[in-house]
C-alpha cells in the first residue's frame, strides 16, 4: 500500500488524514495517510527513517515548513520563492519540496467563494511564513493593489523587496493602514491561536468586502468576529484553502486532482 502522512507538532488535530482518505475513495487508490507527530529537532532524522520505510510523500504543518527547506534534495520554484515547504515528494535519494498553500488559497477564493481578485485592493495581515507562501499566486491575479502589513515595518519591507519582480507590494505597519479601504483582507497572522486579533485601525473594509482567515476552526474566530463587527460583508475561514492545497499535493503525488467540492462539504457538515 502507498504510504503518505502529515508531519507536525502538534498534529493530532489535523484534518488531513480524513481529507486524503476521501480523495483516495474518489480515485479508488489504495493508500495509507497518517498524522505523525515529529519534534523540530527530530525532523531530519524522521525524514530519513520514513524514506527508508518507503513513504512516498508528506504534507508539513507547523513548525516544519521553513526548516524543511534545507532538508530537501530538490526545491520547486514555489517553495524556493516562499522559503517554505508544505509538500514533500519522494525522490530516489531524498525529497523534493514544493509549496501548494498559495495556489490552494487562490483556488478557494476564485472557485469556492466566487471572489474576483483582479483589479481589487487586497490587504495581507502578517509578514511571516504564511504570508510569504501566498504572495506569488495573489500577485499573479493582478490585484489593483497588494498591501502587506505587520506590527513593525521591517518584515513587510523585506517581503516587498523579495517579490518586487512579480509585482508591486506596498509594505506598511498596521497603524499606517488608517484611512485605507480594502476589498479583500487576509489574516495570515497566528494571533487567533491565542484568541487575539492584530491591533488594527477601524473601517478597513470597503463595501462588499471579504474577510478571510488562513486558519480554520477556533483559531479563525477572533479575527472573523472582529471583521463582522467592522462591517465585513462576507467572512470565511481557511478550511477551503486546507482542502484545495491538499488536492494540489495529491496531484503532485498521484498525477490526479481530486474533486474538492464534496470533500469540503463533508468537512463542513461535520
Amino acid at each position: 500500500m502507498d504510504c503518505y502522512a502529515v508531519l507536525g507538532q502538534p498534529v493530532a488535530h489535523s484534518r488531513s488524514p480524513r481529507i486524503h482518505g476521501l480523495f483516495a475513495a474518489q480515485s479508488g487508490a489504495a493508500l495509507s495517510y497518517k498524522a505523525i507527530e515529529v519534534a523540530p529537532e527530530q525532523l531530519a532524522h524522521k525524514l530519513l527513517e520514513l524514506h527508508a520505510a518507503g513513504y512516498l510523500g508528506f504534507n508539513l504543518t507547523l513548525p516544519h515548513k521553513a526548516a524543511a527547506v534545507v532538508l530537501c534534495e530538490e526545491l520547486g520554484e514555489r517553495a524556493e520563492r516562499a522559503g517554505a515547504v508544505n509538500t514533500l515528494i519522494r525522490t530516489a535519494a531524498g525529497w523534493r519540496g514544493d509549496n501548494t498553500d498559495g495556489i490552494g488559497l487562490v483556488r478557494d477564493l476564485l472557485h469556492n467563494l466566487g471572489v474576483t481578485i483582479a483589479g481589487k485592493r487586497v490587504l495581507v495581515l502578517g509578514a511571516g511564513g504564511a504570508a510569504r507562501g501566498i504572495l506569488e499566486p495573489l500577485l499573479a491575479q493582478q490585484p489593483a493593489e497588494l498591501v502587506i502589513s505587520g506590527r513593525n515595518p521591517w518584515k513587510p519591507e523585506e517581503l516587498a523587496a523579495a517579490f518586487k519582480t512579480l509585482g508591486l507590494v506596498r509594505p506598511c505597519t498596521h497603524y499606517a493602514l488608517k484611512g485605507d479601504r480594502y476589498d479583500l483582507i487576509l489574516n495570515a497572522t497566528s494571533a487567533g491561536h491565542g484568541g487575539e486579533v492584530p491591533r488594527l485601525p477601524e473601517e478597513l473594509f470597503a463595501p462588499g468586502a471579504l474577510a478571510y482567515d488562513l486558519n480554520y476552526g477556533p483559531a479563525a474566530e477572533p479575527f472573523l468576529r472582529w471583521a463582522r463587527g467592522q462591517g465585513a460583508a462576507r467572512c470565511a475561514d481557511g478550511m477551503g484553502m486546507l482542502v484545495e492545497q491538499a488536492a494540489e499535493s495529491f496531484l503532485l503525488w498521484r498525477g490526479q486532482r481530486p474533486d474538492t467540492a464534496p470533500v469540503l462539504a463533508a468537512l463542513r457538515s461535520s
